[in-house]
Formats: structure tokens, C-alpha cells, sequence
């Protein structure tokens, strides 16, 4: 649009920190004072790796040449560079990477294995908060330091020009499908102490970034559900640097960084691991009582070195199958580990054992209802169990296949 009548050839001149790359057929070449045709053939990309100190302290310079030569006009093209980055921990070291690690890396891409990219999320499902009456995860604030560490760091980088970033807002924003399953706090600098506000969760899917262009702006990430029959553990964020035409837009976005978290799974540990710690009901009253069998468990227990947690029965109500309520396993990701019991539907004496006695700091709690209001002895945890690690058909288990019971013969 800013070719001149008359013109039949150009040249393009830049500041410093803009790279001219000329495409263009084999056939077309510039002249020996570097002047190009002017043909629709030839396309002019610039770029630039520096982020502005100032706006449009970046130009380009376009000049036009008539057959004899002589300039006939001059176009100007003024560029500000901003950054907008949305970084997490894509190689799963256990940190994120320091500025430009992973640019030119696919965040929003995510794959299984040793050799894999891609962020873990962890369900914060244990009890770091003294008082709280149930999961970390149920609380819509953080009440300790602990409460961090099993959340995932995301770090959402800007730099430029504070002029372009009061014009173009920088929005932070998690996909509907997505807000349920997770919970996402900003540390923001307090009087005496860091504050960790909740700014994307299941009532707020976008939050608008105060402050951009001042470098990194951290926040913590939570997960609220485990990978589950309809939910197969990846979540998504994007931050988007917004054109705003007026205050009532909702804004155009002109870039978007995405990046991809899977929630880590519950994984269940097979009896044949070492034991840590072994869970046993006292049955003392009448001909059921079991304290012979609890005095020959502690003498083999003290043998393993193995610590022994025993169930009263005021907290058992008399229900001595501990086996059917309650199944171990864990979570895992490169930053934090820790165990978490899962709680059967089966729902008899030992119903709150677990919720009331072992959820808490560091150690998880999850539990399952049936679909339907009946509960049969299948849902009892003794006909669920998971094998060591195991390679059936050619294809390897490493963290072996859980085995559920079946009333069918087969």
C-alpha cells in the first residue's frame, strides 16, 4: 500500500536488533546497489530477539526507486518487541527452567516416558493445614508454606515497554472443560509476607495480569481431581497479550503461550514392596478377640524393623477387616512424593479410620462412591490388589496391573 507511482525497485534498511530476511524464487536477485524488483514474488520478513527498552525504538526503513534509480519515497515500519512466556517444569527436573531454556520447545505438547516432555500435576490431596476439616485440596486458600510444595510452579514471564502493556493486557486464563480440575494461586508481595491469592480454579476461568512487563510473575498450581473415567489427567493454561479496540471489548488476542500439565495418577503398591508400615485392628473383647495374632505380629514386625499402627476398637467399631477398607499407593512428580490411602465404598465399622487417623501432613486420602446406591463385597478393597511389575504380551507393566475381583467364574 505504501508503494509509490512509478516505482519499479526497493531496498530495506534496519535498526540493530531487527533481522531483514528477503524470500523470494532462485530466479530474483538484487541488483549490484542491493536494490530489489518490485515483484510480487519477493515477501520481507523482520525479527527481533530483543525486548524494547522504549516504544518504537525499532525501525525499518523502506525505499523506493524509480527505472533511473532516483528515491521516489520512503516507508517506515516502527517496532516495539515485548515478551510474553508461560514456563513450568517441561523437562520434569523438579524446577523450572531459567529464561529461554525451552523456547523453542512445544509446551503445549505432552508425552509418557523417560524420554517425554511435559509439566506433572499433583492432586493436593493431604492435610497440611492444622484444623482444616478435610483435604488441602478443599481449601480455597493456602494456610501454610508446607501447602506449596505439593503444587507446581508456573511461571508467566513479560518484559517490555510498561506503555504497551497498559494498552495490551495480559490475561492468564485455563479452559472451562479444564477449571474444575484444578486451582491456581499468585504470590504477590505482602506488607510483612508473600499472599497467595486464588486467580484460576472452578468459579474463575481468567485473570488479568497486574503489573506486566515487570519480568516473572510466579504462581502455584494445584490439582483438585485424579485422572479418572472421563478425565484423562491433562489440563492446559494460556496467557494471551490482548488488543483491546475499547474498555467494553473483551479484547482480541494477538499471541498466546499454552502450556500442559497431566495430573499424576494414583499408583498403587504391590505387597511384595519392602513394608514401611503395617495397619491392624485390636479385637479384644470375647472369643473374637485377635490379641494373640497382634503379639506374634509385633514380634515379626520388630524383626522387619517395620513400624505397627494398631487400630483401636472404639475407632474400628469392632470391624476387624482393615484389608477390605483401605488401599495403599501414592503419587509422584519430580518435585514431591508422597502416600495416599484410598478409602473403599464398602463403608462398615472402619467407614472414618482413614479420614479421621491417617490423612494428613504428607499423607493423601481419596476415596470412591458407586455409581448406584448398593454396595456389594466387591467394593471391598480384599478383592483389589496389583501385581509386581510384569510384561504380559510382549508389553511391559512397570508399575505392574491392579486386579479387581469378579462374582463371574471367568
Amino acid at each position: 500500500r505504501s508503494t509509490p507511482r512509478g516505482a519499479a525497485s526497493f531496498d530495506v534498511h534496519a535498526t540493530p536488533a531487527v533481522t531483514v530476511h528477503m524470500i523470494h524464487s532462485p530466479a530474483t536477485k538484487p541488483s549490484l546497489d542491493a536494490r530489489w524488483p518490485l515483484d510480487p514474488d519477493i515477501e520481507v520478513v523482520v525479527t527481533i530477539d530483543v525486548t524494547s527498552r522504549t516504544v518504537d525504538d525499532n525501525q525499518v526503513k523502506i525505499s523506493y526507486y524509480d527505472r533511473e534509480g532516483r528515491e521516489l519515497a520512503v516507508a517506515w515500519l516502527y517496532l516495539t518487541c515485548v515478551e510474553v512466556s508461560l514456563d513450568v517444569d517441561w523437562s520434569r527436573s523438579g524446577r523450572v527452567k531459567s529464561k529461554g531454556k525451552d523456547k523453542d520447545k512445544d509446551k503445549a505438547k505432552w508425552t509418557w516416558g523417560p524420554d517425554g516432555q511435559g509439566a506433572v500435576l499433583l492432586v493436593n490431596c493431604d492435610r497440611d493445614s492444622p484444623g482444616t476439616g478435610g483435604t488441602d485440596s478443599g481449601q480455597a486458600d493456602i494456610r501454610t508454606p508446607a501447602d506449596l510444595q505439593d503444587m507446581s510452579v508456573m511461571l508467566l514471564r513479560t518484559e517490555g515497554p510498561s506503555a504497551i502493556f497498559a494498552e495490551y493486557p495480559v490475561v492468564l486464563h485455563v479452559p472451562e472443560s479444564d477449571a474444575d480440575k484444578v486451582r491456581v494461586f499468585h504470590a504477590v508481595r505482602g506488607d510483612a509476607y508473600p499472599l497467595y491469592k486464588p486467580v484460576l480454579g472452578p468459579d474463575k476461568l481468567s485473570y488479568v495480569l497486574d503489573h506486566a512487563g515487570h519480568g516473572d510473575s510466579t504462581f502455584y498450581v494445584e490439582g483438585l481431581a485424579f485422572p479418572d473415567r472421563g478425565f484423562s489427567g491433562l489440563v492446559s493454561f494460556s496467557a494471551s497479550l490482548l488488543e483491546v479496540p475499547h474498555k467494553d471489548s473483551p479484547g482480541t488476542p494477538i499471541f498466546t503461550d499454552t502450556v500442559v500439565f497431566r495430573v499424576a495418577p494414583w499408583i498403587m503398591t504391590p505387597n511384595t514392596q519392602q513394608p514401611l508400615e503395617v495397619f491392624v485392628c485390636s479385637i479384644k473383647q470375647g472369643s473374637d478377640s485377635n490379641e494373640a495374632f497382634l503379639e506374634g505380629l509385633r514380634t515379626l514386625l520388630r524383626k522387619a524393623n517395620c513400624k505397627l499402627t494398631v487400630c483401636s476398637e472404639q475407632d474400628s467399631r469392632s470391624d476387624r477387616w482393615i484389608q477390605d477398607e483401605l488401599e495403599f499407593g501414592y503419587v509422584d512428580a519430580p518435585h514431591k512424593t508422597f502416600p495416599v490411602v484410598f478409602d473403599s465404598p464398602r463403608n462398615r465399622g472402619l467407614k472414618d479410620f482413614a479420614f479421621k487417623k491417617i490423612l494428613g501432613p504428607d499423607f493423601g486420602y481419596v476415596t470412591r462412591e458407586p455409581p448406584g446406591k448398593s454396595v456389594t463385597s466387591l467394593d471391598s478393597f480384599g478383592n483389589l490388589d496389583v501385581s509386581p511389575p510384569v510384561t504380559v504380551r510382549g508389553k511391559e507393566y512397570p508399575l505392574g496391573r491392579i486386579l479387581i475381583g469378579s462374582p463371574l467364574p471367568w
